[in-house]
């Protein structure tokens, strides 16, 4: 069957049933419906709203939709994680491959770098097959890659392991955020996105403490054996406990006793009529072309590798250079002021985001405008700059080690912040294509972040770490102007643009 011919039964089924959410809830105008809606605790309507099929995710009790949240947050974090634990063992990594700690860094970035292209595989075949399948297969992938880099006796064998890891864990980015809008309704979106950011910030940041203590005390190949470990542990966990949340709004209900067993199938889930083709592999670079979605994902490329990416990447070098860090140490001081910021960002973002998306409902009758979200990113865009100064400036009068260490923390507040909001607000603006929404943050976060192996170390060394700090706060000052321009125009680009014309049934 053509893709012309399933969109145009999906269409003609959303004109039958005469509420547009459940095809499309993006933030548009709704049609009028014939239906009495179902509706949220405050008493305003559900959005997406559900299904009568006990089937459709958005109908799960609350404790598997919190499961599933959980599930898919902890896989999300992996993904950072597998390629962050051997940050603080450079040292020792160059000196087994006798190799210098910058290019010791250069397997790290390789391993973004396929983190970011790899999606571009996964996402389609998920979006046919299943998401439950891929993120399966994908972990296996990761575990294997994972223990092959500990393995590794070459410096070609380690690139080439950290190849298959970054093409592994890149759907783990892109396949969780569709699971959590798959279950979640607007009004809780929010802060179920702040918790699936808050993993996939944290993670990049706590992977350090173990890492550092690891290739101290033990080897540094056990920091390739511990994401391994964990990655072997998700896929059980997965195996038994993660359901099927891909669903087709508008699809014939299955009768049956057993919903969300059922959706623990492997396979024999895919949505009516759904074939997987060329096209599908092209969507994400449809995304692009809607300025919602590429201004938000450049801002977040930008601040999401300059506040969480250039500390990592730097820290082993400078703490060593600057301050004589063992490796435990350089784990710690980077791991903990990074992880504080980024859970006190996340008690900020995703509840004060979805809160004043509730407030201004209550205040418009109901009515939505995606661009609401986008005013509680202002406390991320001032304190990113002034985390990348106070970093700078403490790295080039040489202070005492906890004045860089508080310039991680204020960055990853505001990214947390940041992320939570623009991964929300892109959410809300075109549900359906939320995965491809998702493979288009990873790539840009993935490609931009790769580069600063290369770059950092030597600009800051050239120039000065005050200059290097002075300018990368300009350049995120900078790429905020766009945002702005959303938060009033981006309704009517929205609306002036329409809606993708794929995944209208998701």
């Amino acid at each position: 069957m053509s893709g012309a011919s399933i969109d145009e039964k999906v269409e003609a089924s959303s004109k039958e049933s005469k509420i547009e959410s459940q095809v499309a809830p993006s933030l548009h105008k709704e049609e009028p419906s014939s239906e009495e809606p179902k509706l949220d605790k405050h008493g305003l309507p559900l959005i997406p709203q559900p299904s009568s099929d006990k089937s459709d995710p958005l109908n799960f009790p609350q404790w598997l939709k919190i499961a599933i949240l959980l599930q898919v947050s902890f896989i999300a974090g992996l993904g950072p994680l597998n390629q962050a634990v051997i940050n603080p063992a450079y040292v020792p990594l160059a000196a087994h491959f006798h190799k210098t700690t910058v290019v010791a860094s250069y397997q790290t970035t390789i391993a973004i770098a396929f983190a970011g292209i790899g999606s571009f595989l996964w996402v389609p075949l998920a979006n046919t097959y299943g998401r439950r399948p891929v993120l399966l297969f994908t972990t296996l992938l990761a575990a294997a890659s994972s223990l092959g880099s500990g393995k590794a006796q070459t410096w070609s064998q380690l690139i080439g392991t950290r190849v298959l890891n970054g093409i592994g864990t890149s759907s783990f980015f892109t396949l969780g955020a569709g699971a959590v809008s798959d279950c979640f309704f607007l009004h809780e979106r929010g802060r179920a996105m702040g918790i699936f950011t808050v993993f996939l910030t944290n993670s990049a940041h706590i992977a350090p403490i173990p890492g550092g203590f690891l290739a101290q005390y033990v080897n540094y190949r056990w920091c390739y054996y511990l994401p391994a470990i964990l990655d072997l542990a998700m896929f059980f966990i997965m195996l038994f406990c993660l359901p099927e949340t891909l669903y087709a709004r508008g699809s014939t209900p299955v009768v049956t006793n057993k919903p969300i067993l059922r959706r623990m199938r492997l396979w024999g889930l895919r949505p009516e009529g759904k074939q997987l083709k060329f096209s599908d592999f092209l969507h994400p670079f449809q995304m692009f072309l809607y300025p919602t979605v590429f201004i938000s994902a450049f801002y977040y490329s930008v601040t999401f590798a300059l506040g969480s990416i250039l500390p990592a990447v730097t820290s082993a070098t400078l703490f060593r250079l600057v301050d004589k860090f063992t490796t435990s140490q350089t784990g710690l001081a980077l791991g903990f002021g990074t992880l504080i910021g980024s859970t006190l960002g996340e008690l900020l973002g995703g509840v004060v985001i979805d809160r004043s998306m509730y407030l201004s409902r209550r205040g418009k009758g109901g009515k939505v405008v995606a661009e609401v979200r986008l005013h509680g990113i202002w406390a991320g865009a001032i304190l990113h700059p002034i985390g990348l100064l106070i970093w700078g400036l403490c790295w080039h009068y040489k202070t005492h080690w906890i004045g860089p260490t508080m310039g991680f923390t204020v960055m990853c507040f505001a990214i947390q912040i940041i992320s939570t909001v623009l991964y929300s607000y892109c959410a809300d603006s075109y549900k359906p294509q939320t995965p491809e929404i998702a493979q288009v943050f990873n790539f840009g976060r993935q490609t931009f972040g790769m580069t600063l192996g290369f770059w950092a170390i030597p600009m800051g060394t050239k120039i000065g770490y005050q200059f290097m700090g002075l300018t990368l706060a300009l350049i995120s000052l900078v790429t905020f102007l766009p945002i702005v321009y959303l938060m009033y125009k981006g309704k009517e680009i929205r609306d002036r643009m329409g809606q993708p014309n794929f995944n209208r049934a998701l």
